[in-house]
């Protein structure tokens, strides 16, 4: 019985997991689209996308998670007459990357402006245009920048993953109540969800650690 635990246990991580990435993935692309409605020339859109960034920061996550899963098949039905209705999974992945997004894009947007200018100058004294020197020179010195406060993002993200056992998602700490409720093991069994979370966060690091100094290699010029 107690592999069998151990087999459900195992299931909620990969959930847990794929739940995280799928919301990393999501919420770096949203990130970058925030970076660019912020900094564009367009006001009216800086003002909204900044209030909507407020907004997201302000609000306590749990509360965007819910507002997510509940309220968004209400609103769409009020607007448009059909009822939508979304999976826990999807709903988490939603607001997991906004809220990630809204984060991730202040690391990006500073990373962006801690980039010298002459920078740009380098990549068209050697004959690059604007997008090939943005790609080729810019950019993975953006990433270098943004890489500490993104991996704390990803860090505080892994975690928050546990707000979406909530709305009915079978993640590890779902899982661990509901082993706990058959079994009345609870040191034992939320013991061995903080396990398996500090596991994720070690290799997690031991990858971040990887990035950061494959960014200061290519730096240095590859040597």
């Amino acid at each position: 019985m107690f592999l069998d635990y151990l087999s459900l246990m195992y299931t909620a991580t990969l959930m847990t997991l794929g739940l995280a990435v799928c919301s990393l993935i999501v919420g770096l692309l949203l990130s970058m689209l925030f970076v660019v409605l912020e900094t564009g020339r367009i006001a009216a859109l800086r003002q909204i996308t900044s209030i909507s960034m407020t907004l997201l920061r302000g609000l306590p996550e749990i509360l965007v998670v819910f507002l997510i899963y509940f309220g968004t098949p209400e609103l769409v039905e009020t607007l448009t007459g059909d009822y939508l209705e979304l999976s826990a999974f999807s709903s988490g992945v939603i607001a997991l990357s906004l809220i990630f997004a809204a984060y991730a894009s202040q690391s990006l947007r500073g990373a962006i402006q801690a980039i010298p200018l002459g920078q740009w100058e380098s990549g068209a004294a050697l004959g690059l245009n604007r997008t090939q020197t943005f790609i080729r020179i810019v950019l993975p010195q953006v990433w270098r920048h943004a890489l500490p406060g993104l991996s704390n993002q990803w860090l505080v993200l892994l975690k928050d993953t546990a707000l979406v056992s909530l709305v009915g998602v079978d993640d590890i700490m779902r899982q661990a109540g509901l082993i706990n409720t058959n079994t009345h093991q609870p040191f034992t069994w939320f013991g061995i969800a903080a396990l398996i979370y500090l596991m994720i966060t070690l290799i997690s690091q031991f990858f971040i650690r990887k990035l950061e100094w494959r960014f200061t290699r290519f730096e240095r010029g590859g040597k």
